[in-house]
């Protein structure tokens, strides 16, 4: 089993593994394995040596940990010693004792049963570590790992690598870092390539030396003949030198005549355009300057127009072009629209002019009593169709008195009494024994041998009232008392009906008394009260019946404004 363990190790060491892989074995398998795996490495492996123990025969009845030398004495195995207890082993730190063989450059690292040496620094760029712990060149060109593009080949070095080009340069060329070809400008690479007199002249690839000739400077050619220079007429050339502009010439040289709006530059011997909006900032346009070829041009801000001398500016009368929707007053370089009555100026464009709902405003509904009809640019006020007519104010709603226009439907027998919006066609009967007095009143017959008849009312007067509903509370309606007063009378005034819902009431005054209202009334109603003065005047009691109609009529009515429904 021992052999067997060695050669698991001698097998990992030959395919290249390290020698610490963790195999699937068992503890003691595992430490002859390491060993044997040591063992085979190179010389240059620098490791801790393990040799192949004997496997253990015994272990003293299962005394000891690793090792049973009989005499029930135990022992470790290598790289591990005893402990104090006779029976245990613990690892030996190799490192920590200085038992190691490591070299200077490299760490020792403990491991259980032995150590390993690691290199302190690392190997830098280019290079890779190996399983002795050497640094070895990586060959970048062989890995794969380069960057050189297609048309270059890599050539590996010592921990880089370099990229050639794949097309070399002929002579008279030199190739860029891209692998191009570029001429080589050898008049100015090299110290005089041509021999004196001569002049270079570089050509793709190569070079030519020229016999020198007479140069002429600016301005000059060589006359035919080739021995002198003589002026060049540049004004008589076909190259139009100062562009329309007139042309002196000068001894090697030639000067512009500028027209007017442009200056002579004397660098680059052109006739330049003056800007002269730069030049007399503010002088020249009342408004606005722009420049032009040889001149300038005015123009205005909004408002206004150009004038006839071209520099100012006169207002523009935008009225004429009627802007407005209604009505507009022209102002200095502007104008301002505004509206007839009943129109206001819309927020948009302020230029249109709406209709002013006069109904919808915070105050419309107070304008028109009744109802409001809004119109374009004014309003108008509508009544009921029935009871009521449109006051000369137009807004106010007046009751239409139908007894005074005769446009009643009572009888001849009937008296008619308007009330507001409408009216009422009232008759009454005299009671027996009393006969009738005037449009309004009964008065009792004499008293014959009758028991009740002297209980009875002396006179009965009908009154008729009318006023509109939530009229205010304790509002005096009626006032009843008799015609004079007399010192002792004792007077008394009650509802006798009528006054079911107790909307009245009746109080002593010291002429008689008075009905009021005593709770609101809200809905329009019609009451038949009848209300009973009683008089004791020297001992003797007079009763006087009132007959009073009250007919409580609407609140003068008032529509909501709708928009919609107008």
């Amino acid at each position: 089993m021992c052999c067997d363990c060695c050669l698991l190790g001698k097998a990992t060491q030959e395919q290249g593994l390290p020698c610490d892989h963790n195999l699937s074995v068992g503890y003691q398998c595992g430490l002859v394995s390491r060993a044997c795996c040591v063992d085979g490495a190179p010389d240059n492996q620098t490791t801790a040596k393990t040799e192949c123990e004997p496997w253990p025969l015994g272990n003293c009845n299962g005394k000891c940990a690793h090792n049973c030398v009989g005499n029930d004495t135990c022992s470790c195995f290598k790289g591990y010693k005893l402990k104090p207890d006779g029976k245990s082993c613990e690892d030996i730190n190799e490192c920590l004792l200085g038992a190691s063989n490591c070299r200077g450059g490299e760490r020792c690292i403990n491991t259980e049963g032995s150590f390993r040496c690691q290199r302190e620094v690392s190997c830098g760029t280019g290079y890779e570590l190996t399983d002795n712990n050497n640094c070895k060149d990586i060959d970048e060109c062989e890995s794969g790992i380069h960057n050189c593009g297609p048309e270059f080949e890599c050539q590996n070095t010592q921990g880089s690598f370099r990229c050639l080009p794949k097309v070399k340069c002929g002579a008279g060329f030199i190739q860029d870092a891209l692998g191009n070809c570029i001429d080589i400008n050898e008049c100015v690479s090299q110290t005089s390539p041509c021999h004196r007199g001569q002049i270079c002249i570089n050509t793709v690839g190569s070079y030519i030396c020229q016999r020198n000739s007479v140069n002429c400077g600016r301005g000059y050619h060589l006359n035919e003949e080739g021995t002198r220079c003589v002026d060049i007429d540049e004004c008589k050339g076909p190259e139009r030198v100062c562009a329309g502009h007139g042309c002196i010439n000068l001894i090697g040289s030639y000067r512009c005549e500028c027209e007017t709006g442009y200056i002579f530059n004397s660098i680059s011997r052109v006739c330049e355009d003056i800007n002269e909006c730069r030049h007399y900032p503010g002088r020249l346009c009342a408004h606005k300057c722009e420049n032009t070829l040889g001149s300038y041009q005015c123009s205005c801000t909004t408002g206004f127009k150009l004038a006839a001398d071209g520099r100012n500016c006169d207002d523009l009368n935008e009225c004429e072009s009627n802007p407005c929707s209604q009505e507009c007053a022209n102002v200095y370089g502007s104008y301002q629209c505004y509206c007839r009555r009943g129109y206001q100026l819309s927020d948009i464009d302020g230029m249109t002019c709406e209709d002013i709902d006069e109904c919808a405003l915070p105050t419309g509904g107070h304008i028109c009593s009744y109802r409001c009809h809004n119109t374009p640019g004014s309003f108008h006020c509508s009544c009921p169709v029935s009871g009521y007519t449109l006051a000369p104010n137009g807004r106010s709603c007046q009751d239409i008195d139908e007894c005074v226009t005769g446009t009643h439907t009572c009888t001849v027998n009937q008296s008619c009494f308007n009330v507001q919006g409408g009216f009422r066609c009232l008759s009454f009967e005299c009671p027996n024994n009393y006969r009738r007095v005037g449009e309004t009143r009964c008065e009792r017959l004499l008293c014959n041998d009758s028991v009740d008849c002297p209980a009875m009312p002396l006179r009965i007067t009908y009154y008729y009232l009318t006023f509109p509903t939530n009229i205010p509370v304790f509002t005096n309606i009626f006032r009843m008392g008799p015609s004079h007063t007399v010192a002792g009378d004792d007077i008394q005034i009650v509802i006798t009906s009528g006054n079911e819902g107790g909307f009245f009431k009746t109080e002593q005054v010291p002429t008689g008394g008075v009905m009021s209202v005593a709770k609101l009334i809200n809905q329009p109603q019609d009451f038949e009260l009848s209300l009973e003065l009683r008089l004791r005047r020297y001992g003797t009691l007079s009763t006087y019946l009132a007959k009073v109609l009250v007919f409580v009529t609407q609140e003068e009515p008032r529509v909501p404004y709708n928009p919609l429904l107008e």
